[in-house]
């Protein structure tokens, strides 16, 4: 493994509350202080989104905690963020969000040889059904699989 990766921040639910159809990875424009504050894993991706706002994406919502020893260089922890992207990426992101009504938003944010990344997706929302039917699919298979397990440990060790 060439790549040495550490995950700074993880969106847990966005696998809940959305489809994820396809994912991009971004660069990050981040100050001084905020590189230092995401390297002690204080990001929180909660309630954020990416947006195309003329020809540049932006990370907005993402919350960096304060740098603890960042004094008055210390950055606006709600403040949008660069994200750096290729144009013709950027120019895909837009066109699939626009046309078929999708959100893009981040999945995680990890550092990758020293430069943070953050991997976006774009999604579309799920409604409260497509969740209880995903919640009692999941409880399904659970169900099957502890059904099948006395058979399957009976099976390994013979008869006993």
């Amino acid at each position: 493994m060439d790549k040495a990766i550490k995950i700074l921040s993880d969106n847990r639910r966005a696998s809940h509350n959305y489809f994820l159809l396809e994912r991009f990875e971004a660069g990050m424009a981040l100050t001084g202080t905020e590189v230092k504050s995401a390297r002690d894993g204080k990001i929180q991706l909660m309630d954020s989104y990416a947006e195309v706002r003329g020809r540049e994406a932006w990370l907005v919502n993402a919350h960096i905690s304060h740098y603890s020893h960042g004094n008055r260089e210390n950055h606006d922890p709600v403040r949008d963020r660069k994200l750096l992207l290729h144009r013709r990426e950027i120019a895909r992101l837009l066109g699939r969000a626009v046309e078929r009504g999708l959100t893009i938003i981040p999945l995680r944010v990890y550092l990758e040889r020293g430069y943070a990344k953050v991997e976006l997706a774009l999604a579309r929302g799920r409604r409260q059904w497509d969740k209880r039917r995903a919640i009692a699919e999941r409880e399904a298979r659970r169900e099957e699989e502890r059904a099948l397990s006395p058979r399957r440990r009976k099976g390994e060790h013979g008869s006993l």
